[in-house]
């Protein structure tokens, strides 16, 4: 009895301590599985690096550039957005237009995206600027005869930034035909139609 015993009371042993064993293997798993999980985020954020902010309006000094003028009333102008923010900050599509009157009062205007008179449009791409560098757009408008019928004389001309809830304002003497403007999205450099 006493050997049948010792037997019982060995096999009980190695039970209890393959138990014990596939218990500690669990809890080393388990905690090895924590550890990785609550290290897992530091590591990520090390690898990660931080996105590029969007361009706010502040960022950008706006101006115009080229002066375009065309057959059938056709008029149009280049503006252009640099970045002067000290840091790299990135733009993606059409700016916001908007006529305003002299003492600064906006005048009905309706924008349309895309191809003007002057440029096919370049379509909406994210553009990457580092400070200093400058994006592009063409504008475009039609103009009958000074004082026409639902022609508007237009003082400055606001230009909203992609995203951003604030304009810059150009002086922008022109009559527009129901202030009617087109524009292209925004772009490094748009080829303009010779």
């Amino acid at each position: 009895m006493n050997e049948d015993q010792n037997t019982i009371d060995r096999r009980t042993s190695r039970r209890r301590t393959g138990r014990k064993a596939g218990r500690t293997v669990l809890a080393g798993v388990a905690l090895a599985g924590l550890g990785l999980v609550w290290a897992g985020p530091a590591q990520a954020g090390q690898n990660t690096a931080k996105a590029t902010p969007t361009c706010k309006e502040s960022a950008f000094k706006a101006t115009f550039g080229r002066q375009l003028a065309g057959g059938m009333n056709h008029q149009g102008v280049v503006i252009n957005l640099r970045n002067l923010s000290g840091r790299t900050c990135v733009v993606r599509g059409y700016p916001g237009l908007g006529l305003e009157n002299a003492s600064h009062r906006a005048i009905k205007t309706r924008v349309t995206w895309g191809d003007t008179w002057y440029a096919k449009d370049p379509g909406k791409k994210t553009i990457s600027l580092r400070d200093g560098q400058s994006v592009e757009a063409v504008v475009a408008w039609t103009h009958a005869n000074t004082g026409t019928s639902g022609a508007v004389h237009a003082s400055y001309l606001e230009i909203t930034p992609p995203a951003a809830t604030t304009h810059k304002t150009l002086a922008f003497k022109q009559w527009v035909d129901h202030g009617d403007l087109s524009v292209t999205a925004l772009a490094r450099h748009v080829d303009i139609n010779d």
